[in-house]
């Protein structure tokens, strides 16, 4: 079975120019495509998926990711709607805690209590069903006859659990390393059998860092720089990165300093947490990972800090293209 790709990409063009992209991003045999949404760029994701829509006829579409403190939930699922009815049977809605959007609005994080609500209210929308907003009853007037699947992204243990108790799928910001993918399938697995749901009909697609460098060196480079001042690009987005990387055997202390990581440290993160180097190098890993964990559907996350967070990805498409894709397929 071909492995699927996914791209996240960010809203760093017009919108026409951007769905533009998108239609290349097509071309070049990407599965899907996941937009960010940050309200705060003054472009919206909604917007751009929309547009998108009408320009690429197999690319499945999705903010990457909403989430239910900037968004109510009645309007994430009426989004996810009218996308459905623009794109039908290539949409999907993916919600997380937030992290830059929330912060761009001066609120925290979703909590593990406030994801459930909105996930589960936001499926039954979705379904038809009338659900309860304090004293007041909401349903939707149109639905689908197939509701847009509901996913959860999931950095932490606890979130990558409830996405299996309540989600309809799940993309797993897990690192890239069978240790730590066999442990976040423990998690899915827990809070799937409190659902009393199967954890293998779990759709789940592993959200993969990606750095393009030539250069091995240039590549183990990652690890040891700034995301932003103050938090290191290892714990982007989340902190749960550490997690994962401690149960592929990779220690590193919540207050690391990265300029301090090693050469030797470097590249064994770089293994560990992503695909780091050429396009044939991180194809290689890729394919490894399909054969050495089962993993059959991933979402690349190209590597940036936040002074970069707009440049579009351009190399990765074009490496995808010209040299990713095809070894994929051989």
């Amino acid at each position: 079975m071909d492995l699927k790709v996914d791209l996240r990409v960010p809203v760093g063009l017009p919108l026409p120019e951007l769905a533009e992209f998108l239609r290349r991003c097509e071309d070049a045999g990407f599965h899907g495509v996941g937009i960010h949404d940050h309200p705060h760029s003054g472009r919206d994701v909604y917007l751009a998926l929309a547009r998108a829509a009408s320009r690429t006829t197999r690319l499945t579409l999705y903010p990457a990711t909403s989430n239910p403190v900037s968004r109510h939930p009645v309007e994430l699922a009426t989004l996810a709607h009218s996308l459905e009815e623009l794109a039908p049977g290539r949409v999907r809605l993916t919600v997380a805690p937030g992290f830059l959007a929330v912060r761009s609005i001066g609120r925290p994080r979703a909590t593990v209590d406030v994801m459930r609500d909105a996930v589960v209210k936001i499926r039954r929308l979705l379904a038809g069903d009338a659900v309860q907003f304090g004293a007041t009853s909401t349903r939707l007037r149109h639905t689908s006859a197939r509701p847009t699947p509901v996913y959860m992204l999931a950095a932490g243990p606890r979130m990558v659990e409830l996405a299996g108790e309540v989600a309809d799928g799940v993309f797993l910001m897990v690192g890239f390393h069978p240790d730590s993918i066999a442990a976040a399938r423990r998690h899915l697995a827990a809070g799937a059998h409190r659902g009393g749901r199967d954890p293998g009909a779990i759709p789940t697609i592993f959200v993969v860092t990606i750095a393009l460098e030539e250069d091995v060196n240039a590549a183990r480079r990652w690890p040891r720089r700034w995301f932003a001042p103050g938090q290191s690009f290892l714990t982007y987005p989340s902190r749960a990165n550490l997690y994962w990387l401690r149960a592929a055997g990779i220690d590193l202390p919540d207050n690391h300093v990265p300029e301090e990581i090693s050469d030797d440290l470097a590249a064994r993160i770089c293994d560990t947490f992503g695909v780091f180097g050429s396009p044939e190098y991180c194809a290689r890993r890729l394919r490894q990972m399909q054969q050495e964990a089962g993993v059959q559907h991933v979402l690349l996350f190209p590597a940036h800090t936040k002074d970069g967070a707009y440049e579009m990805p351009e190399r990765e498409v074009a490496a995808f293209r010209d040299a990713i894709r095809p070894r994929l397929r051989r």
